[in-house]
């Protein structure tokens, strides 16, 4: 039996948030890894592990929100793993602060935000595309 895709508006707009969301992320962690001597020091003690998988996951929200547009259920496996690894690299970036590594109180709220939007991404593509 065929799944019947709903693709209303609810879709749509989540996925478009999550493709600006994605180019956000890439520009400014791009400016953040690769940027001027300024823009390096502007992220004080930022966590490099942190840094550079928000960089890369980036990509991902692009490519993930490509395909919630397209109505791709690949698009919601991938929101569904970029919500799995934000809260493992979170969980590891605990484990490094509860060691005594210097950290960036932003970096909390960071993480935070992004597991909750790519979770209601991930929500609301799961009710739209279905999933199997």
């Amino acid at each position: 039996m065929e799944l019947k895709k709903r693709s209303g508006w609810g879709l749509r707009a989540v996925a478009m948030a999550g493709l600006a969301f994605g180019l956000l992320t890439i520009l400014s962690g791009g400016n953040a890894l690769f940027g001027s001597a300024a823009a390096r020091a502007a992220v004080g003690n930022a966590v490099p592990f942190v840094l550079w998988f928000n960089f890369l996951a980036g990509f991902a929200y692009v490519a993930a929100a490509v395909g919630l547009l397209m109505l791709r259920r690949w698009g919601l496996w991938l929101s569904v793993a970029i919500v799995i690894a934000t809260a493992l690299v979170f969980i590891a970036f605990g484990i490094y602060v509860q060691l005594g590594g210097l950290f960036e109180m932003r970096t909390v709220g960071a993480m935070i935000l992004r597991i909750g939007v790519w979770g209601i991404i991930a929500l609301v593509a799961r009710r739209s595309l279905g999933g199997r």
